[in-house]
């Protein structure tokens, strides 16, 4: 099971909540800038999700989808949600994943009229490989299942509710094939194609028929029976995508993380020794005596928490040994200020913290550098 989670987004709190339900032991994890995710697991493998609302609208869907896609360098981005069926075989409960997705309204106004100038994203071939099987296999949800089907959605930034509009007839018109139409996916996944074409799988269910009904469906709760649907099979292709297409090993900016490829080796003879010798190096290096006195104390434990919520962003640490370690970093940090008095408490909170990232060797070493520090201050 991979490391890195998925990114579960959706526009509307019906929407959140239908995804949310099925998430287990969601924990809040605020990004700097105030959007705030939950973090949990789905599915009997444990697959990690981080969910998120992003808002109405492609604009507004495309800066959140950014932001999570940067926090959490995921494997792939879901969109979950409703929408509304342009096609009479599409029924109200059934399911549409994108195979591609139309920002519909780009286009030029001419002294003959407005032409259409599109814009699309197809979905990559492995994810439409994955939601195709399972489609076909029907193990995402129990009878009765909702119809699925895999065909072209329209996204723009208004309302359908009429299948005789303007509006109506110039998507009937340019982008004929698509079964739905909503107003978030393409700036979901314009944003994951920036993110060196970061897998993005579209899901929707039908809780209106774009015809002027909408209000009629919306009172007869189709939304949130939409939105349930829709879930169920978004958290299921998260267990998938998770399974098949493995570590993306992604930085923080999006790249590929490098991983040591050499090693070195010197050898030292007669009166000579081998001072520091670096292969690879990742994150600051100190050379010399180990530094002390209470004010670079405070900024190492400082560094420390950085790094600690860099590992977790990361996927290097799990939820719940971040959680421990943020806490036993807190008691030891507010125990600080009355040292030496506090030594051995600190020294206790800092060893069982040591414990915690011992997988993690950038973090271990951090450890042991502050508890080096503790020890010696008298």
């Amino acid at each position: 099971m991979t490391a890195d989670p998925i990114v579960v987004l959706t526009a509307l709190n019906v929407e959140y909540e239908a995804a949310r339900r099925l998430v287990r032991t969601p924990r809040v994890h605020w990004h700097p800038a105030g959007t705030r995710f939950e973090t949990g697991t789905v599915g009997e493998r444990g697959c990690k999700v981080a969910l998120g609302l992003v808002g109405k609208g492609n604009h507004p869907a495309a800066v959140i989808a950014e932001r999570a896609i940067t926090e959490f360098s995921p494997t792939a981005v879901i969109f979950t949600g409703v929408a509304g069926s342009l096609w009479p075989g599409v029924e109200l409960g059934d399911v549409v994943v994108a195979s591609q997705v139309y920002a519909y309204h780009g286009g030029t106004a001419e002294d003959d009229g407005l032409k259409a100038r599109p814009k699309a994203w197809e979905i990559s071939h492995q994810a439409g490989q994955i939601a195709q099987h399972l489609i076909r296999t029907g193990q995402w949800s129990q009878a009765p299942r909702p119809t699925v089907h895999f065909a072209p959605i329209a996204a723009g930034e208004v309302v359908q509710d009429s299948r005789i509009s303007d509006h109506a007839r110039w998507v009937r018109e340019h982008y004929n094939d698509a079964l739905a139409i909503e107003m978030e996916a393409a700036g979901v996944t314009q944003a994951g194609h920036l993110n060196h074409a970061l897998p993005i799988v579209v899901v929707r269910g039908i809780s209106d028929r774009a015809d002027g009904s909408k209000s009629t469906t919306d009172g007869e709760s189709w939304q949130p029976r939409a939105a349930r649907h829709a879930a169920a099979f978004a958290m299921a292709m998260a267990e998938e995508l998770a399974t098949e297409l493995g570590p993306r090993h992604r930085s923080k900016t999006g790249g590929h993380r490098m991983e040591p490829t050499a090693t070195f080796r010197n050898i030292a003879t007669g009166n000579a020794r081998v001072g520091t010798q670096i292969g690879q190096l990742n994150g600051n290096l100190s050379t010399g005596d180990v530094p002390s006195g209470p004010t670079e104390l405070a900024k190492a434990v400082a560094a420390l928490y950085n790094d600690l919520t860099d590992a977790h962003r990361n996927g290097l640490l799990d939820d719940t040994s971040y959680a421990a370690a943020v806490e036993e970093l807190t008691a030891a940090g507010d125990d600080l200020d009355d040292l030496p008095g506090t030594r051995d408490r600190v020294l206790v909170a800092f060893k069982k913290l040591s414990g915690l990232v011992g997988d993690t060797a950038d973090l271990a070493a951090g450890v042991s550098a502050v508890i080096a520090m503790v020890g010696s201050l008298s």
